[in-house]
């Protein structure tokens, strides 16, 4: 396969792969007799894995990191696993802050039309409003710990 068929395939530049490569955020891509990249599975893997991981939130030096690390022989490679995990543990902090963000939408979603015909009826006053961040939804975890 060719770097533009795999970038189609990945919704990706052509720039955009051939920057992977340059930094080393996707490992060399072995050339046929003319120059041009010859992409294999595994070649598609990284790119898959490069772009998922940057859509997480995952940093360019800790991409790159991932791929010198690939390279290595022997317990060096084992690093690799401690970047995912440490990758998977930040992303379900960030699923967990999510969720409760909608959780909050989606309160403030159900009540909205009878919190503002209390204010316009006056039977709601800025005083008498809730305190969303004591609600036990949307509480911080180290809050909860707390009480």
């Amino acid at each position: 396969m060719n770097i533009k068929q795999a970038a189609e395939m990945f919704d990706l530049t052509v720039e955009a792969i051939r920057y992977y490569e340059r930094v080393g955020v996707i490992p060399p891509v072995k050339r046929d007799k003319n120059g041009y990249r010859v992409f294999t599975k595994r070649d598609l893997n990284w790119i898959f894995l490069a772009k998922s991981l940057r859509n997480a939130g995952l940093s360019i030096e800790s991409l790159i990191e991932f791929a010198s690390l690939s390279q290595l022989e022997g317990d060096e490679r084992l690093a690799q696993k401690d970047i995912l995990k440490e990758q998977l543990n930040e992303l379900d902090e960030k699923i967990t802050e999510m969720t409760k963000v909608r959780e909050l939408l989606q309160y403030k979603i159900e009540t909205y039309d009878d919190h503002i015909a209390k204010f316009r009826t006056g039977n709601l006053s800025d005083d008498e409003i809730e305190e969303l961040w004591k609600m036990k939804h949307f509480k911080k975890k180290t809050d909860m710990e707390e009480e």
